[in-house]
């Protein structure tokens, strides 16, 4: 049976998926990998952890430029063969914040007179480079530590970590994927205990986490490992250097960074609808809308591959810019009629705000 409106049928969408799929070539900004030879690449996996500090107050205005200062750095260095290879643990001397947090305090059972004994985050971000190599991907657990890493090199005038965006695994995610809904993300120790893994040094410690989670990344079958994330912190310098992927069910785009919101929305690449597999332009079924002013929805259709939403996330980088995250997959007809009408309920609750204002205007 043919879906009203949309020459694909479910069955068809599969199986195109499939043969698409087998051929796909995934483009980033500074390389093309087709399936999953991108692993080939980064020869080493490079398990990351941190520990950091914040003001007991607030009230520095260093804080508004570094909310958390780095107190400790711990790693675990896997093979390609995902085998333990290596080890790197530092403490590092605060040079901002010389009171510790009293969440600080408890939760990493760190002392103040201890870290007084480690060495500047400079010399020890120099030795922890030289220690990574040249191949490698870093593995962490959740998004905030590559963010805060390279805050803090910022800070300091290092050199970046890289010039866009940096590819990585969160293992968290893919835990999530692996064995639960692919949305709720848990704290590593139920992952460790999900997976009846020895718990044989205690938590909360740079180095202990980032070993924890080596184990959990172990556990992982090798197929997971093809849902990397991309960080942030420095956007794509230009459109050449735009991230444009594609994964098992999705596509994703992350562009270049705009002056204002009214600039993105405006570029015909942030609202464009080609389907991402065939790469044929489609016409929408439903416009772009918005319930909320920062996500924004679309369906179109493509003969070939079936309905397909687009998903527009507008986001603040760490410079002011307005950047935008957009992703793209295949839906059934029933996801299609629910977006629709999520599209009516918002042009409803536009009215009525309209009709709200015109009423206290004329009172």
């Amino acid at each position: 049976m043919k879906q009203k409106g949309c020459a694909a049928s479910r069955a068809e969408q599969k199986l195109r998926l499939l043969e698409n799929l087998e051929a796909r070539v995934c483009e980033v900004h500074f390389c093309s990998f087709i399936g999953n030879t991108w692993r080939d690449i980064f020869m080493d996996y490079v398990v990351l952890d941190l520990e950091w500090n914040q003001s007991s107050t607030g009230e520095e205005e260093v804080s508004k430029i570094l909310p958390f200062e780095i107190v400790e750095i711990g790693a675990i260095k896997l093979n390609s063969a995902r085998k333990m290879i290596d080890e790197f643990s530092e403490l590092v001397k605060p040079q901002v914040y010389h009171e510790m947090h009293h969440i600080t305090r408890k939760l990493i059972h760190l002392q103040m007179d201890q870290l007084e004994q480690g060495h500047p985050f400079v010399e020890v971000m120099e030795q922890f480079r030289s220690w990574c190599g040249k191949d490698y991907i870093f593995c962490t657990w959740g998004p905030l530590d590559l963010t805060e890493l390279q805050r803090n090199i910022r800070y300091y005038g290092l050199d970046p970590l890289g010039d866009g965006p940096i590819r990585f695994l969160d293992v968290q995610k893919l835990f999530s994927i692996a064995y639960e809904d692919k949305k709720t993300r848990r704290a590593l120790e139920y992952a460790i205990d999900y997976l009846s893994i020895e718990k044989d040094i205690p938590f909360h410690r740079a180095f202990s986490d980032a070993y924890y989670t080596a184990k959990v990344l172990t556990c992982l079958d090798e197929n997971i490992l093809s849902n990397y994330s991309f960080d942030v912190f420095h956007l794509p310098k230009d459109k050449n250097s735009e991230i444009h992927v594609i994964f098992d069910n999705y596509a994703k785009y992350i562009s270049r960074g705009f002056e204002d919101k009214a600039q993105a929305l405006a570029d015909k690449t942030v609202i464009g609808t080609k389907c991402y597999l065939c790469r044929k332009a489609l016409r929408k079924k439903i416009r772009w809308f918005t319930p909320n002013g920062k996500h924004y929805y679309s369906v179109a259709c493509c003969d070939k591959h079936g309905w397909m939403k687009s998903k527009i996330r507008i986001r603040k980088s760490e410079d002011g810019l307005v950047y935008v995250v957009k992703t793209q997959k295949f839906i059934t007809e029933a996801e299609m009629e629910a977006i629709r009408d999520k599209q009516e309920k918002s042009r409803q609750q536009r009215k009525d705000r309209h009709a709200v204002r015109n009423q206290n205007h004329q009172s």
